[in-house]
C-alpha cells in the first residue's frame, strides 16, 4: 500500500509544477541574441520588456553610452536563472551569480543564461528607477 500511496504523491507533485522539461541537445549553443542600450543623456532603455521563455538560451547583451556612470541590476531575474558566463571586452567570467553591471565609460557586457523559473522580473539602473530606467523581463 506504501508505493501507491508515494506514487500518487509523485503524481500530485508533478501536476502542481506541471510536466518537467525534456531537451534534446546542448542548451548553451548558439542563443537567442537580446540587445539593451542604455541612454544615460535621455534617461531610458532602448527596450523596457522582454518575453522570454524558461529553458531557452539568451545571450543579453548590455550597453552604455557612457555620458554617466551607471549600474544594471535584475536581481530576481539572476536568481531564477542558470547563468552561463558574463563577458565584458572579450573576456568571460564564469560566475554562479550577478549583483550588478557597472558601466563607467562606454562600453558593453554580455551575459548568457537560461531562464529557469517563470515570472515578472524588473531590472533597472539603481537610483533612476523612478525617472524612467526600469523595465521587465516576462518568462513564461
Amino acid at each position: 500500500m506504501r508505493p501507491a500511496v508515494v506514487s500518487l504523491a509523485a503524481l500530485s507533485f508533478v501536476t502542481l509544477l506541471g510536466a518537467p522539461a525534456i531537451a534534446a541537445g546542448n542548451l548553451a549553443a548558439g542563443g537567442d541574441e537580446l540587445e539593451l542600450k542604455i541612454d544615460t543623456a535621455d534617461l531610458k532603455f532602448s527596450q523596457n520588456e522582454f518575453d522570454l521563455e524558461t529553458g531557452t538560451y539568451y545571450r543579453l547583451t548590455i550597453s552604455s553610452d557612457g555620458v554617466d556612470s551607471i549600474s544594471f541590476v535584475a536581481p530576481d531575474l539572476w536568481r531564477n536563472a542558470w547563468i552561463n558566463s558574463v563577458s565584458v571586452d572579450d573576456v568571460s567570467v564564469e560566475a554562479t551569480g550577478i549583483s550588478a553591471i557597472g558601466f563607467d565609460d562606454e562600453g558593453s557586457a554580455e551575459i548568457a543564461f537560461v531562464p529557469v523559473r517563470p515570472g515578472e522580473y524588473e531590472f533597472y539602473a539603481p537610483g533612476y528607477e523612478n525617472r524612467g530606467l526600469k523595465g521587465k523581463f516576462v518568462v513564461k
